[in-house]
């Protein structure tokens, strides 16, 4: 299908494809992104970070960053409302050997947008042009923006955002089907997102928003015309999802990942998480992360239940392997 771009160009670089994985506060910790990188989507991104404590070389920020060189390509994304400092914070993040830096303008959570930051700053889109251009000023890799339609739904602005982004040389923007208000709930409107490919001239228009499974993505596509697809929580527990959207852009059959199939992804996450986190972080973690894997079943309702609730890392990895067991 024409949708689907093998390869993508993304302004002065190459990407495998149009598929991209969204950066997840909370979420997309470095196992997360090693399990991505396996699927190979075109691009995915670090959990966003603070201008502010990056410019200062934060240890604790710097370590969100994390990747290896067998990730590429990949993003970061940067979280700050202030012009002054964005040239800089663009600047470390090639330093840091980056292939794109994304402007967070989507972010709905208070404390993000109490100080203008995040989906804060779609209150003042000539500010969000100011800070674009600096970053492209300062650096020779693409600079994005992901946004949200709006801060609600009297102010639409995603159109006039799009238009500015791509005044400001942003190669391109992607747009959360969402206003700032609706945070998670409800739906995606899909409609705003192909308002935003209808103004944009040389900017790429990525959609987003409510893409969990394939048809979802094939879906987007044909109503928006976009230019790529960014999955964001539709990762979560399926870092496969690439893999899926393609084969349904190209017509083949997308099979549906099998229980066991999704408990040794789950059990990679976990020998993952060991390496890289302390044993509390791990732990924490996979409270977490075992509940995203198994979630399609009834059979594992129980089986998320005590995963919720283990101890230590002993108990979590013989509770993976035990749920293995009990399907055979």
């Amino acid at each position: 299908m024409p949708f689907l771009k093998t390869p993508f160009q993304f302004g002065s670089i190459t990407l495998p494809n149009n598929i991209l994985y969204a950066p997840l506060a909370g979420c997309s910790d470095m196992p997360f992104r090693q399990m991505s990188a396996k699927y190979r989507p075109g691009l995915f991104f670090c959990e966003m970070v603070k201008m502010e404590a990056l410019v200062r070389y934060d240890p604790n920020t710097l370590h969100l960053l994390d990747y290896t060189g067998d990730m590429h390509p990949i993003g970061a994304q940067l979280c700050g409302s202030n012009p002054k400092i964005a040239g800089a914070a663009a600047s470390i993040v090639e330093e840091l050997g980056f292939d794109v830096v994304d402007l967070n303008c989507g972010c709905p959570v208070d404390k993000v947008t109490k100080d203008g930051s995040g989906s804060g700053l779609l209150k003042t889109p000539e500010l969000i042009g100011e800070i674009l251009t600096n970053m492209v000023a300062a650096v020779d890799i693409p600079v994005t923006v992901k946004i949200r339609v709006g801060w609600d739904e009297e102010n639409i602005v995603a159109p006039l955002i799009t238009q500015i982004a791509e005044e400001a040389g942003a190669t391109a923007i992607t747009i959360h089907g969402r206003t700032r208000k609706q945070a998670y709930r409800g739906t995606a409107e899909w409609e705003y997102i192909k308002a935003c490919k209808e103004v944009a001239k040389e900017i790429k228009v990525i959609g987003n928003g409510d893409v969990f499974e394939s048809d979802d993505a094939t879906r987007l596509f044909d109503e928006t015309a976009c230019d790529g697809v960014l999955v964001a929580r539709g990762t979560m527990g399926q870092p496969w999802i690439v893999e899926e959207i393609i084969r349904k852009l190209q017509d083949d059959v997308v099979e549906d990942y099998s229980l066991e199939m999704c408990r040794q992804e789950l059990l990679d996450h976990y020998d993952k998480t060991v390496k890289y986190q302390n044993d509390r972080r791990a732990l924490l973690g996979m409270r977490r992360v075992g509940c995203w894997y198994l979630k399609k079943s009834a059979q594992t309702r129980e089986f998320r239940s005590r995963m919720s609730r283990v101890n230590d890392l002993v108990e979590a990895r013989e509770l993976i392997l035990e749920m293995g067991e009990s399907h055979e």
